[in-house]
């Protein structure tokens, strides 16, 4: 048999209590109304009994006494503390949800601009040391800026040019491979102990190129798509751009602007928290960006040894793909082993594998804790759920930014309570130094004011 829930037993206690101040109510006026009575009969017990009971005719019939005249309890104090505490917190929770909601709708209405501006702050952070070093060294701000800004995107633009390059050139090579690492696949299929045979193998291609068919409208309806995909893209990059030329150059007056916006009385608290979360997202782009070239490095190395076919383009996708955390390194990993499985044959991707595995048990274990430190502390449960978010809200994009914007949403919390409880303990402080203190302790012991 299941308890009854503490709040019902609170609910039925508390109707008992008030039943029975009821009935004791009632009986204080049956007593009154009887006093009452006695005191308004004739003092001499000898009257006229005709006229006693003429009196008695006369009289209004007695009625029955009715609830208490008092004032009724006030309502809210009928409803148990667990319940009121329970609408209290739902009806902020449901104003928190829709303010979430209309922000994450305004938020998908602009989500070209939001992403150019998010990358636009990571990349900054990115650079910042640089245009930092650069105008200690005595370069203007200005020149410092755009020499920084210019030769980071002339990497990044570098590298997509090497890996386009290089997939063009080996394009036609690594075709060859593939077909050539089919038919090995084919052979294997038809002299393994799982009894597969030649006629299972052309049904399965056969609905292979069916499908491929059936779908022709939708990947021509894609392949149209993709020259919009293309005008958004050249669109965010401008935007990504010119937003990183202005947060170089006048990051600080930006900051100052937006402090100018926040509210008076929060506003210590928010110039506070602004900087300590500049720093976690610096430290976090700066240990990613390491980490990521740590293992393009490694598995590159590897792959190359191995004779997998574009080690190099392999390395950069890896280096790329390490952006995106948990997922991306799964992708760039089962990237790489597909090519030298359809290349190579299966010794060659299962040794791939071991890499891969190896690299990235390397990286989670040792690189990521020793070079992001205490910097970034997201717990691994938080950064799975988050990138899985992410990446439902936003898709890729959303996987990228969702770790960075937790890391900071942790430490912009953290500052704030700490500092929450440190301005309650000065006012505490400031209250106790400005209450006159008696000048002979021993006296008013009596008076409650004193005491405590």
């Amino acid at each position: 048999m299941s308890r009854v829930p503490r709040w019902l037993g609170r609910v039925g206690a508390g109707l008992t209590e008030m039943s029975e101040r009821l009935d004791q109510r009632r009986a204080e006026v049956e007593r009154e109304q009887a006093t009452a009575a006695e005191d308004t009969a004739p003092e001499s017990g000898a009257a006229d009994p005709a006229t006693a009971a003429a009196a008695a005719a006369a009289a209004p019939p007695a009625r029955r006494p009715g609830p208490p005249a008092g004032p009724r309890p006030d309502p809210a104090e009928a409803v148990p503390w667990g319940v009121r505490v329970a609408a209290e917190a739902g009806w902020r929770l449901l104003v928190l949800a829709g303010t979430l909601w209309v922000l994450m709708r305004v938020i998908s209405a602009v989500q070209l601009v939001v992403f150019a501006f998010v990358i636009a702050l990571l990349v900054t952070a990115l650079l910042q040391p640089t245009v930092a070093r650069l105008t200690r060294r005595g370069v203007p701000r200005g020149p410092a800026t755009a020499l920084t800004a210019i030769s980071g995107f002339v990497v990044i633009g570098l590298m997509g040019w090497f890996v386009t390059w290089q997939v063009m050139e080996n394009i036609d090579t690594l075709s060859n491979q593939i077909q050539s690492g089919i038919d090995d696949l084919r052979d294997w299929l038809l002299k393994s102990p799982f009894h597969v045979t030649d006629k299972q193998i052309n049904q399965i291609a056969k609905n292979l190129r069916e499908a491929i068919g059936a779908n022709a409208d939708q990947i021509t309806s894609a392949g149209l798509e993709g020259v919009q995909v293309i005008i958004e893209t050249l669109t965010g990059i401008l935007l990504v751009f010119f937003s990183t030329l202005f947060l170089l150059y006048d990051g600080k007056r930006i900051w100052e602007w937006f402090l100018r916006l926040v509210p008076s009385a929060a506003r210590p608290g928010v110039a506070g928290a602004g900087p300590r979360a500049w720093r976690t997202l610096t430290a976090y782009v700066r240990g990613t960006v390491l980490v990521a070239l740590i293992d393009a490095i490694f598995i590159g190395i590897g792959i190359y040894f191995l004779n997998v076919p574009m080690a190099v383009p392999l390395a950069v996708f890896i280096f790329l793909f390490s952006f995106i955390p948990l997922v991306g390194a799964v992708a760039s990993g089962a990237l790489a082993v597909i090519v030298a499985l359809v290349t190579q044959g299966v010794f060659t991707a299962v040794m791939t594998l071991v890499v891969v595995l190896a690299v990235q048990q390397i990286e989670g274990h040792v690189l990521q804790p020793f070079i992001l430190g205490r910097a970034v502390r997201v717990h691994p449960l938080a950064v799975v759920l988050t990138v899985a978010a992410g990446g439902m809200v936003a898709g890729i994009g959303g996987a990228v930014v969702a770790v960075p914007l937790v890391a900071v949403t942790n430490t912009v919390v953290g500052y704030l309570r700490q500092y929450s409880v440190e301005l309650q303990a000065q006012k505490a402080a400031a209250a106790l130094a400005d209450e006159p203190a008696p000048a002979n302790p021993g006296e008013n012991a009596e008076d409650p004011a004193h005491q405590g």
